[in-house]
């Protein structure tokens, strides 16, 4: 498999403080990448987050050895680090409590495949050939309005209750996080985009996809629609957070496919 590249991006907006964090890497057995949002109207959300992704990427590398296979090995890692995040607030209930979204992606060395898992509504894109494909669904009030036919999908993006979660890291009940099924094949030329709310309210699916077309590196993929996120930013704009992922060179067969 070509190599992996990552790069990644976070910025406070118009807010007081960032409550977005991300960390990615290498192991020897593949590349990860995770981010978390600490939940708005909680205290200490940039707790959360924090504790979240240092959470995952701590235990990532021992689960992947343990359990030997990607998917089984996520899906521990997000109910630990939910335990570690529980534990910090014993007690505590209401507001009072932290909570956090999360998204992250794994991707093989040896087996080529992507794994990834969420709780929230913080996204994964994957682009293939240029195209642009939300693979992660939100855990939110309005998309569940979406998926009953209540509203259309362009009104959530404006909806008044666009911003709360039915299912996050911290919360008293126990979480069930969405994780891939096994077997996703990547592509030397894939794309993954992981973003807060932040990121992808202020984007279109065509901005993700020409910004793309346009970029000749990772990093300008990123400083593409960080700009158009600058441009369109809103008095109180959230903060907002990205890790892009390139296999090989996208640049090279961004022409418009299928998936």
């Amino acid at each position: 498999m070509s190599d992996v590249v990552i790069a990644s991006r976070s910025e406070v907006g118009a807010r007081s403080r960032n409550e977005d964090y991300l960390q990615h890497g290498a192991f020897d057995a593949g590349w990860y990448a995770v981010l978390s949002d600490g939940a708005g109207g909680h205290s200490n959300g940039a707790v959360a987050a924090d504790l979240v992704v240092r959470m995952v990427a701590h235990e990532l590398g021992s689960q992947l050895t343990k359990q030997g296979r990607a998917q089984p090995a996520l899906d521990e890692v997000v109910h630990t680090a939910n335990d570690a995040l529980n534990r910090q607030q014993q007690g505590l209930r209401g507001q009072k409590r932290m909570h956090a979204t999360l998204v992250m992606l794994w991707i093989g060395k040896n087996n080529r495949q992507a794994v990834w898992s969420h709780v929230g509504d913080s996204r994964l894109y994957l682009l293939r050939q240029g195209r642009v494909a939300q693979v992660t669904r939100d855990d939110s009030v309005v998309q569940t309005m979406v998926d009953a036919g209540l509203i259309a999908p362009h009104e959530a993006r404006s909806h008044s209750q666009r911003n709360q979660l039915i299912a996050a890291m911290g919360s008293d009940e126990p979480i069930e996080p969405h994780v891939s099924d096994p077997g996703f094949l990547v592509q030397d030329g894939d794309a993954f985009l992981l973003c807060s709310d932040g990121w992808y309210d202020r984007l279109e699916e065509a901005d993700i996809e020409h910004c793309l077309a346009e970029a000749g590196s990772v990093e300008a993929w990123l400083d593409g629609m960080q700009t158009l996120v600058h441009e369109r930013q809103r008095a109180n704009q959230d903060n907002f957070s990205a890790v892009a992922v390139w296999v090989g060179n996208p640049a090279e067969v961004t022409r418009i496919g299928p998936l």
